[in-house]
């Protein structure tokens, strides 16, 4: 007779908790025992919350039902979640929250020395998700434009600044319908950014405003620019691959002021998506025409010219900028109200996603970069999509159940502590050659448990022997890449 229980594998020797999962090494021995200090809370409680979210998913019941029902964390720390309530796991998710600045401000500097980061670069973006319900009591939850195509959901917008290994330096929460390029100058306020330290944006973010105020700040900048018009000179560029070893051409040109640098970048993937993308939405308005034109011929239809313009109108809202391509006329009848024929030629305007298709251009006031380290830096702000990505599917960011301000800002910010703490452990990892996602990870180490196995005694008595399951070779080599201990929580055995 066997009883399983799974848990997580356990810190190495020479860190003070073993039985702990092994980002407590690092941010989790930081996180409880400066919240501990801060809130007076008991360090076995706190150093399992944290943990249970990057191992599972969600907070609160979700966590509380994963630790009593199928994890086996609760006997490698000696904590009894049965008799937890329910509550003290909200309280200590409040007391991370009043704590927030402060434990990340703690947690990056220990995680930068250990890891010894460079603060020179720093990324920013943002990213939203939905709530469950209609969240009327928190005054966040807003209705906009959503990331995943859920608005028609209350949304709120979570931002994060992270530096160039993708370790988060800040989050803060926004209002769910907030304007991306208003949040630049409080995220950036009081961080502690070393002076020319190079900020890193997308184009959402990097408003003509928000550069002028980098540069007065002494900040160095490298941005997707948001011209419209494109341009590309492909005599005039360098070649560079990129890590999948698809080619990229980078045309450089220095301003008149000799202030900044614009890259005009070519990608061929990219165009190849493009025109794929420019050809559908050309042939859905042409289309559309098409249906005009023939709707002359049929009784019941539009034929008046006035009206068959307003329709036009219409069409050309709706064609994602393709109409601006079309000349578009339309042949009166004898009588000149109705329409009998309409008409139009395709005429691409230069400059534009038709014409130069697969090119994009950086801004960046950081002159003595070559052409390659500043294009690969901004590439840097592509990882950010994968961290928007972890943060979401396999650490339970969406959606948000909560219904209050503070609980659902704590669920947040909980997330992003778990991702701290999973980037810890797939940085030690990768330094072994092991690169799997995180939830793959995760599935590989969950196949090993703690079991029971009862014997039968001659004298009738019965052996328990509590112990935990060989690991598997793929489970031994994650392990041995932590340095920890393959068989966590030693034998136990009674005779009853």
């Amino acid at each position: 007779m066997t009883r399983l229980r799974r848990f997580a594998p356990t810190a190495p020797a020479e860190w003070p908790w073993n039985g702990w999962p092994n980002a407590g090494g690092i941010a989790g021995r930081m996180l409880v025992e400066q919240v501990a200090e801060w809130r007076g809370m008991r360090k076995k409680h706190l150093r399992t919350f944290t943990p249970a979210t990057w191992l599972q998913i969600q907070v609160g019941a979700d966590t509380r039902r994963w630790l009593v029902e199928t994890s086996g964390l609760g006997e490698l720390l000696d904590v009894d979640f049965e008799a937890m309530n329910l509550m003290r796991f909200y309280r200590a998710s409040d007391a991370l929250l009043r704590h927030r600045a402060a434990i990340e401000q703690t947690l990056f500097a220990r995680v930068s020395e250990f890891f010894g980061l460079d603060w020179t670069v720093t990324l920013y973006d943002l990213t939203n998700t939905f709530f469950e319900g209609e969240a009327a009591a928190n005054p966040r939850a807003k209705h906009g434009h959503s990331k995943e195509k859920r608005s028609d959901c209350p949304l709120v917008t979570l931002g994060l600044v992270l530096d160039s290994s993708g370790f988060v330096r800040r989050s803060e929460v926004f209002d769910g319908n907030v304007v991306e390029g208003t949040t630049l100058e409080g995220m950036l306020h009081g961080l502690g950014a070393p002076a020319g330290a190079l900020v890193v944006m997308d184009r959402g973010i990097a408003t003509e405003e928000n550069v002028v105020w980098l540069r007065a700040q002494g900040y160095r900048y490298l941005v997707v620019s948001r011209e419209r018009q494109r341009q590309f000179d492909a005599d005039a560029a360098i070649a560079i691959q990129t890590a999948g070893g698809d080619p990229i051409a980078v045309q450089r040109v220095l301003d008149a002021e000799g202030e900044e640098v614009r890259l005009y970048c070519y990608s061929e993937r990219r165009a190849h998506k493009e025109e794929g993308i420019a050809e559908r939405f050309c042939t859905r308005f042409e289309v559309a025409l098409q249906a005009l034109h023939e709707g002359l011929a049929r009784p019941r239809t539009t034929k008046r010219i006035a009206k068959l313009w307003e329709r036009i109108g219409r069409l050309k809202e709706k064609s994602h900028g393709v109409a601006q391509h079309y000349t578009i006329t339309i042949e009166p009848d004898a009588g000149g109200v109705n329409a009998q024929a309409i008409r139009w030629e395709r005429r691409p305007v230069d400059g534009t996603l038709v014409t130069h298709p697969g090119v994009y251009c950086l801004r960046t006031n950081e002159l003595a970069w070559d052409s390659e380290q500043l294009w690969r830096t901004y590439v840097m702000l592509t990882d950010l999509e994968a961290v928007f990505r972890s943060l979401k599917s396999e650490l339970g960011l969406r959606p948000v159940y909560h219904q209050t301000a503070e609980r659902a800002e704590g669920h947040l910010f909980i997330t992003v502590l778990a991702y701290q703490f999973v980037q810890v452990i797939r940085r030690r990892l990768q330094a072994h050659g092991i690169t799997d996602r995180w939830s793959s990870l995760r599935a590989i180490l969950a196949g090993q448990c703690r079991v029971t196995a009862t014997f039968r005694r001659p004298d009738g008595r019965a052996l328990h022997v509590r112990k935990a399951t060989q690991p598997e070779p793929a489970q031994l080599a994650i392990i041995r890449a932590l340095g920890s201990d393959p068989t966590p929580g030693g034998v136990h055995k009674m005779i009853v």
